[in-house]
């Protein structure tokens, strides 16, 4: 009908591909076919499908972590414990409307090899496909490293820009803090990432392997007490390591 239409796929979360087809034929039964028709109800259920897979596939999620869901997260070893920091990440997730309007944040520290991160990417994949939320998660690593390219005199963007970037999704997830240096310059730009989020009303979690008090040392009282407005927990994760037995 269109002619001869360039081959083209579009990379799905689950790391397979999936043809496109020929997007002259999507577009027109998404905008000028009758709703009742067949062709309106697969070009919206593809339209759904491609927008749905755009968020997870830039959710932030590496291959290793794309299957943590919260089903596959084992509480056997950690007992109560453990069950009650996955009771308190799923609730986060079925109340994200209120604490996203509310801008409630998240704290997930202690031990390393606990489930701290299998959760987070957890919760960034529901609230995705429950709420079509743009969630995201980054190492503190990952951001303080981005920071630090704008000051490359080559960057095409600046540190107004990554920081406005960094405010504009609907929750952010910074992994791994704690696990730098904690220079001055370090510590600066992720109080910087976390105030401007509270400023803008927007929830963040963050995720490390330090007990709350040594946490508040690093990234400073007045950071993790932005975190704990309007009734944002500390879920602390103080068993043993999971890892050896995985």
């Amino acid at each position: 009908m269109h002619g001869s239409v360039n081959s083209s796929e579009t990379e799905q979360f689950d790391g397979s591909v999936l043809p496109r087809g020929c997007k002259h034929c999507h577009w027109e039964a998404l905008h000028t076919a009758a709703k009742s028709t067949e062709a309106y109800a697969l070009a919206k259920g593809r339209k759904k499908a491609e927008d749905l897979n755009q968020l997870l596939v830039g959710s932030g999620i590496s291959p290793r972590f794309s299957g943590c869901t919260f089903d596959t997260y084992r509480t056997v070893d950690g007992g109560a414990a453990m069950g009650k920091a996955l009771v308190a990440c799923k609730h986060y997730v079925a109340q994200f409307t209120d604490n996203y309007a509310a801008g409630r944040s998240l704290v997930l520290s202690g031990n390393v090899g606990n489930g701290k991160t299998h959760l987070a990417c957890a919760m960034v994949q529901s609230i995705i496909r429950e709420h079509g939320a743009q969630a995201v998660i980054a190492t503190a690593a990952e951001i303080i490293r981005v920071f630090k390219s704008t000051m490359d005199r080559s960057a095409e963007y600046s540190e107004r820009d990554v920081l406005e970037e960094l405010s504009s999704f609907d929750l952010l997830v910074i992994d791994e803090v704690g696990a730098q240096s904690g220079s001055a310059y370090e510590l600066g730009v992720l109080h910087e990432v976390i105030d401007r989020r509270y400023q803008f009303v927007l929830p963040t979690v963050v995720v490390s392997n330090l007990v709350t008090e040594d946490l508040a040392r690093y990234i400073g009282d007045r950071a993790l007490d932005r975190l704990r407005q309007a009734g944002g927990q500390a879920i602390g994760f103080n068993w043993a390591s999971a890892r050896g037995a995985v």
